[in-house]
């Protein structure tokens, strides 16, 4: 099964919270998941990533594939942006995600289940 780790989980992780490392260290010792992350959300750790840290940035984000952002993707992502915006504050990069788990199925694991209010998607809070 595909599990969707979000940018907030990963951040966590990488400024040492402890509770983020126990989390990816039960999801290691489960061969039934692959680890996922959305471009987006791997642009979000990257992109704001200091010089010094990018070595063990880009060896952590190893560990994960990253799902490509495709037509269907966008124009779904489009689709959740204008439902779910006006009510729940939904970004573009949660609703490019929230299709990218819709697209490819799996579960997404985030700190914040506001921004993935949508039926169909299986979301998790991991701490």
């Amino acid at each position: 099964m595909r599990v969707y780790i979000d940018s907030d989980i990963l951040i966590w992780h990488l400024r040492g919270d402890t509770r983020a490392l126990a989390f990816f260290n039960e999801l290691h010792g489960k061969m039934e998941f692959e680890l996922w992350v959305g471009a987006i959300q791997r642009a979000e750790v990257v992109f704001f990533m200091r010089k010094e840290e990018e070595k063990d940035t880009l060896l952590f984000l190893s560990q994960f594939k990253t799902a490509v952002i495709d037509q269907k993707i966008v124009d779904l992502g489009g689709i959740l942006y204008r439902q779910w915006h006006p009510s729940h504050g939904l970004d573009i990069n949660d609703a490019l995600l929230a299709a990218t788990v819709m697209q490819t199925g799996g579960k997404l694991y985030c700190l914040n289940s506001k921004h993935y209010p949508m039926p169909g998607i299986i979301v998790e809070r991991p701490f």
